[in-house]
């Protein structure tokens, strides 16, 4: 049913011409039949996880929760004035409560060094603490622009929690802010006082709070994809390297040969030609190729621990049959 609404899908440098050899035995219908199956059960494990919007309505897990969790750990929030009580408080109770269970709990995890690195904890930690970092400041701005009573009971701010807070946005409206908030002698007091109606000070507190909850939200989402960036990492590591290429054109009855090179991840290669997209699963591989308006899509799989590749194709032309890949030479940093 998903084949149906996709467009009939030709590698742009491997279109065969009706030149080339002829199609030689039955072997080779049955083994494309084979493939075919197995493009159609990849694709439907594959558009699972391109659907994130879908999984997260479901799951009720969305950047909404920042503005819950600002409000309802106001008090956590405000007594963080370092990375370390920061990665605490992320780990045992906020990103939990951010639907971002898997962060925390790899955070928290005592790890070989190997995994560490593997796993990018080091990036992921640091994500972390810039998360809790525009949280806290969200919630200081929060308090001073709804008056919500508390407000006064966090000033006069700490030297070390300021200095916290200056190193996790060193933006104007949060310097201005805190400049305004230490000025203000409603705020210096731990008295019952009339609120602070100065509109200087609630000006800065609105432009603070809008841009923590930028910053949050697309920190946010930088730790919501931290999983799949991995997965799809080990993907492309296993991908890379030196492949010979065999594709089969039931539609023409023509076979071809190719040596394709699959660069590192983040390398773009100046000469060779490279899918426009790439998904990898396990041991299921989808790859998408795109030029001069031909169109294909590679379904394969990771056999032979990792030196073969089996799979289909089909093309925007009306082509499609097997697809083997044989390892020639391993992947060049």
């Amino acid at each position: 049913m998903i084949r149906r609404s996709l467009p009939r899908l030709v590698h742009p440098y491997l279109q065969v011409d009706a030149a080339t050899a002829p199609d030689r035995n039955q072997h080779h219908i049955a083994r494309g039949m084979a493939a075919i199956s197995c493009f159609v059960i990849v694709l439907l494990a594959m558009f699972a996880p391109l659907t994130p919007s879908f999984a997260i309505t479901e799951g009720n897990v969305s950047p909404q929760l920042l503005t819950d969790v600002v409000t309802q750990r106001a008090d956590q929030l405000a007594s963080v004035d370092s990375d370390e009580r920061a990665l605490r408080l992320f780990t045992t109770t906020v990103g939990p409560a951010l639907g971002l269970k898997d962060a925390a709990g790899a955070l928290s995890a005592r790890l070989p060094s190997k995994m560490v690195k593997e796993l990018g904890l080091a990036e992921l930690s640091q994500s972390a603490s810039d998360l809790m970092g525009v949280l806290a400041i969200w919630q200081l701005a929060d308090a001073i622009r709804h008056d919500t009573g508390s407000s006064s009971a966090l000033f006069p701010l700490s030297a070390t929690r300021q200095e916290w807070l200056r190193g996790r946005s060193k933006t104007a409206p949060l310097s201005d802010l805190l400049r305004l908030a230490m000025e203000d002698p409603a705020l210096r007091t731990t008295h019952e006082t009339t609120r602070p109606r100065n509109p200087e000070l609630l000006l800065a507190a609105e432009r603070t709070a809008f841009e923590a909850s930028q910053r949050a939200t697309s920190t946010w989402w930088d730790l919501y994809g931290w999983k799949e960036r991995i997965r799809q990492a080990k993907g492309h590591a296993r991908l890379c390297g030196t492949w010979q290429w065999i594709i089969h054109n039931h539609q023409i009855h023509g076979e071809q040969k190719s040596t394709i090179i699959f660069p590192p991840s983040g390398r773009v290669s100046a000469n060779a030609v490279t899918p426009a997209e790439t998904i990898i699963l396990g041991d299921a591989i989808y790859l998408r190729w795109e030029q001069n308006g031909h169109i294909q899509e590679d379904s394969l799989l990771f056999i032979k621990d990792d030196n073969k590749i089996e799979g289909s194709f089909m093309n925007n032309t009306g082509g499609y049959g097997p697809v083997s890949g044989k390892r020639l030479a391993p992947c060049q940093p």
